[in-house]
């Protein structure tokens, strides 16, 4: 969610500042800020909304200096004002905060009551108050943080600024992700490598615990019990490309196109084409002594879960179960012992996945994680990592990051049920050869384009939507239903097509679309009898299937979309294409804000 990037430079940095922060504008916000050190003075810049409107604030009241910290906020405690945005300052330090301080009342009120004047509503303003006490009694910076830190319970990612030393900057993680980057006579500290992908490659991953003090020519890490450790210095491979639209309208509508190339990229490390086999990475542990899987996610990777969930009862005859992360510790599972636990995430950091991830661990689980992005906290605290390879996604929602995790979890089922010994070696052929054939599939789902932009019209006057699928296609509707709310603002719900008579039903009438997602097959005939139910209440169908079911049950839709004829084992991965290409050309039509829509953040590094 916030985003953070502090410069300690030796040229003037509130553009490269505003730059840092436009790179992080995917991750979701509400409020920037900035605040650089001038002449003995701390330079604070805010505003509310989006980032123009600092931009413009920042054009009519410059920030000078060469030292300087910034913030997009996305809002928990108060409201999103400018008053609440970061930086939090008081005469000595400034401060900007990912993440959240659960005891943040307390520390207040103790503030409060030594005479201390707050600002703002929000959790973060203690830290400042709190590192300001220990500067105004003498302590140096580094005294203040190490005495502080300790004190903060939740998660946090921070960079500090202090007015009298102008020659560094404190940043310290604690469930929240912070990378420091290496130049050349500056240094620099950011949320993710992408926001620091126009000043460096060079990047140091904090880990769990760290402080970091930052200074043009030096840096010096501190682990949690203050000790100096050294942490490895990696490539970041970020490119600063990775945020331009190029010709596209939106980044969702780039990254719904790049799907057959990021969805194959994914599929060459973990498939043999000449062998016709599954290849995962080194695996350390027994797979065919896993005899349950427990799989934990959010959103819509919590749909690719429920995907994943098919193909490994289906073809390893793994029971599998599957949890939302921010319930699964919360009512105490029953975890097998020697059990897998799965954990899906497209950034890697979600605050509630990485806290069941901690859990499963201390159960003594397995700990498998399929992320996005693999230098992530879940990827090293993982047994065994499966990145996805759908690069840097700023829309904030999903599509690609979606398409790959399916592609992972199919090759990962199959793999699973070679080693279990329910799969020989002609039928991995077969699952290998339609993984294959999904990107071209890919292909030509996105012809269809035209044709759903054509129909968007019929849906954006919709208060309400309904999707409808079976099996696999299930998640698919419920996906389909989360995309168009997300960016439409669109009610929508996905149901199983068989539960439409249990309830959902009463909601039909002819102002309610409902699109239904049935390719020809084995539940193609029941699909249809419900698309019958639906019709005969008035229901506006939108049927996407291929040209087989289209021939039979298309007859008096409000609209088609026809995909081309895949095997069921892809059918999700190509049937994604169409359910996002409808949510994005409605939410077009409406006039929304795409790639950022309202109260949502990318990455969300709070509970």
């Amino acid at each position: 969610m916030c985003g953070i990037i502090g410069i300690v430079g030796k040229q003037p940095v509130a553009d490269r500042l505003i730059d840092g922060l436009r790179r992080m504008e995917y991750r979701g916000y509400d409020s920037a800020g900035i605040c650089t050190l001038h002449e003995g003075q701390l330079v604070r810049r805010r505003a509310e909304g989006k980032l123009a409107n600092l931009v413009r604030e920042v054009g009519g009241n410059p920030a000078p200096g060469l030292v300087g910290i910034a913030h997009t906020r996305w809002a928990t405690h108060g409201a999103p004002t400018a008053r609440n945005a970061h930086p939090h300052a008081t005469d000595h330090v400034a401060i900007v905060h990912n993440g959240i301080i659960e005891n943040f009342s307390s520390l207040r009120a103790e503030l409060e009551a030594r005479g201390r004047k707050f600002e703002s509503e929000t959790d973060s303003e203690v830290v400042a108050h709190l590192i300001s006490e220990q500067v105004e009694a003498g302590k140096s910076p580094q005294e203040a943080v190490a005495e502080v830190l300790p004190r903060l319970r939740g998660a946090f990612a921070l960079a500090i600024a202090f007015r009298n030393h102008p020659d560094l900057l404190i940043g310290a993680r604690l469930g929240s992700p912070l990378v420091v980057g290496l130049g050349e006579g500056e240094n620099y500290l950011g949320s993710d490598a992408l926001a620091l992908a126009s000043l460096t490659q060079r990047i140091i991953y904090l880990e769990e615990g760290d402080w970091v003090v930052a200074k043009r020519d030096t840096i010096e890490i501190h682990a949690a019990n203050n000790a100096l450790v050294e942490r490895p210095v990696v490539a970041s491979g970020a490119s600063a490309a990775a945020i331009e639209k190029g010709n596209y309208t939106h980044f969702m509508q780039k990254e719904i196109f790049e799907q057959p190339t990021v969805v194959a990229q994914t599929l060459r490390s973990y498939l043999r084409p000449l062998e016709r086999q599954v290849a995962l990475p080194q695996i350390d542990f027994d797979i065919s002594a896993i005899d349950r899987i427990t799989i934990v996610a959010c959103g819509t990777s919590y749909y690719a879960a429920m995907v994943a969930k098919y193909w490994f009862e289906a073809f390893a005859r793994v029971p599998v179960d599957i949890d939302f992360a921010s319930e699964f510790r919360y009512r105490d599972p029953i975890l097998p012992e020697g059990g897998l636990a799965l954990f899906i995430s497209q950034s890697g950091e979600t605050a509630d996945t990485l806290a069941a991830l901690r859990h499963c661990k201390a159960a003594g689980q397995t700990i498998a994680v399929v992320v996005n992005v693999p230098t992530s906290t879940m990827a090293r605290e993982a047994d065994l990592l499966l990145p996805t390879h759908a690069g840097p996604e700023i829309g904030v929602a999903s599509t690609k990051a979606f398409t790959c995790q399916l592609a992972v979890l199919a090759a990962l089922a199959a793999h699973f049920a070679v080693k279990k010994g329910r799969m020989n070696a002609a039928e991995e052929a077969e699952i290998v050869t339609h993984l294959l054939e999904a990107p071209a599939s890919l292909n030509l789902a996105l012809e269809h384009d035209a044709e759903i932009k054509a129909m968007a019209h019929l849906i954006a006057p919709a208060r309400d939507v309904l999707y409808l699928g079976r099996g696999p296609d299930f998640p698919l509707a419920l996906e389909g239903a989360l995309k168009l709310k997300e960016i439409s603002y669109i009610h929508a719900e996905g149901y199983a097509a068989g539960e439409m008579k249990h309830g959902p039903i009463a909601l039909i009438d002819e102002a309610v679309p409902v699109i239904v997602i049935a390719p020809s097959g084995p539940l193609f005939e029941k699909t249809v009898s419900n698309m019958q139910e639906v019709r005969a209440r008035g229901g506006k169908i939108v049927l996407i299937s291929d040209a087989e079911g289209l021939a039979e049950a298309g007859a008096g839709c409000l609209a088609t979309i026809e995909m081309p004829k895949v095997h069921p084992l892809i059918a999700p991965l190509v049937y994604a294409v169409p359910v996002q290409l409808l949510a994005y050309h409605v939410a077009c039509a409406k006039g929304t804000d795409v790639d950022q829509p309202r109260n949502l953040a990318k990455s969300v590094t709070v509970e």
